[in-house]
């Protein structure tokens, strides 16, 4: 592979015209697009409009005027199809730390029993998921939720008829490795367990089939690949075979029936939205509702294939630069395997990390020791790739990572 081969890729690229709705900086490879997506254009727009218009003029009569009250429900159903899931079975709140208190306290109050207790998850799950399922652990004790964590391999053997709830995520953050959801899905049905999947570092970046797959619930965050800003607030997904089935237990006033009849007493909406809770943050949920008009007629295969070829691209370029011996790749070496991302591991990957940030390519670091870089079909082209592998070649090469600045640790690593 040379220069001309990657500029033919760009200039072939379907996608080609995505970048230009993204603000990124000069002279910056931007590759942590699984972390926190790149800014919109049109969601400095939709903010200076919110907070100037809106919010300045209209005040609270936008909550009418410009239909703030809804705007869960309306972000929802622009989410809905991103992730293979019908109308009316997702919404837009809180965070997914929040969401999956609410899921997985609802699936454990509904599947739950004395012999059927067991929540699992796999030892290398996002933290926040294993500290959820710690915590409600720790709230319910264990004979009404006994947490199990096993390695990710041994996920669909652990599954019997003591399980209530089985919690995963289908691109680990970490290695990138993909779980097959389909799979995992059917045998916890054969048990009778539900299935809750986290999409953080798959939404947006290839299909999901959550229907297709008769998933149960999922929950999943907007500010990675689907570029609603830092900290936006995450989604819900709750199958609708599980309609009325399930309370959740955060009984705030946006889940009220009528929550501007001020009832004293709760009575949960019937349908997705009574797992809303508190008053959703309009600025943050505008700012995703503009983000997702990109996805409007986007075919998310399309997506994927470019996902892949910047993976391939990548990793090919690492080893025609005999650079996988100090930079071993943890993902999956199959691109059907793994997410929009490489991970590899390497002794000094912080200070590999900090000295290529230096020199404006943005990767991110996870601990203990590995690097990730995240690929975004939208924004990231394939020359991207090229000059972020010259400056990993030539970082390497000269040892300039050894510098004493590069390790010092910031709070945000």
């Amino acid at each position: 592979m040379n220069l001309t081969d990657v500029e033919r890729l760009d200039s072939n690229d379907p996608l080609a015209q995505y970048r230009d709705e993204f603000d990124i900086p000069d002279n910056t490879i931007y590759l942590d697009g699984n972390s926190l997506g790149a800014l919109p254009k049109r969601v400095k727009q939709r903010v200076r409009e919110v907070t100037e218009q809106q919010w300045g003029n209209d005040l609270i009569s936008s909550w009418n005027q410009h239909d703030w009250v809804n705007l869960p429900q309306q972000v929802g159903e622009k989410i809905a199809p991103i992730i293979g899931a019908a109308e009316g079975q997702v919404i837009c709140c809180d965070s997914i730390s929040v969401n999956l208190f609410k899921l997985l306290s609802a699936a454990l109050s509904c599947n739950g029993t004395t012999r059927r207790n067991k929540v699992i998850s796999s030892h290398d799950n996002f933290p926040t998921d294993l500290y959820i399922a710690q915590g409600l652990q720790g709230l319910l004790d264990e004979a009404r939720c006994q947490f199990v964590d096993v390695q990710e391999d041994q996920l669909l053997d652990s599954i019997d008829d003591s399980t209530a709830v089985i919690m995963v995520t289908e691109v680990n953050f970490r290695s990138g490795k993909r779980l097959d959801i389909k799979s995992l899905t059917e045998r916890a049905h054969q048990h009778g367990a539900l299935i809750i999947v986290d999409l953080a570092h798959s939404a947006g970046a290839m299909p999901v089939y959550l229907d297709d797959c008769q998933v149960d619930m999922a929950v999943g965050c907007t500010y990675k690949y689907l570029n609603g800003g830092p900290g936006a607030p995450a989604f819900v997904y709750v199958n609708k075979a599980l309609k009325g089935k399930l309370q959740q237990p955060i009984a705030g006033w946006f889940g009220h029936q009528n929550p501007f009849e001020f009832d004293p007493q709760y009575q949960p909406d019937s349908g997705i939205k009574q797992f809303l809770a508190g008053t959703p943050s309009i600025i943050s949920m505008s700012a995703i509702d503009a983000a997702l008009e990109l996805f409007d007629n986007l075919d998310l295969q399309t997506v994927r294939k470019k996902s892949v070829v910047l993976t391939t691209l990548f990793d090919d370029l690492i080893n025609q630069y005999g650079l996988s011996d100090q930079l071993q790749r943890l993902s999956p070496a199959s691109t059907e395997e793994r997410g929009s991302q490489l991970s590899y591991s390497f002794d000094f990957a912080y200070e590999l990390c900090q000295a290529l940030i230096d020199r404006g390519v943005i990767a991110d670091y996870r601990a203990p020791h590995f690097i990730r870089f995240g690929f975004a079909p939208l924004y990231n082209s394939y020359k991207d790739v090229w000059n972020a592998v010259e400056q990993i070649r030539d970082v390497l090469h000269s040892g300039v990572y050894k510098d004493n600045r590069y390790a010092q640790r910031q709070a945000v690593t």
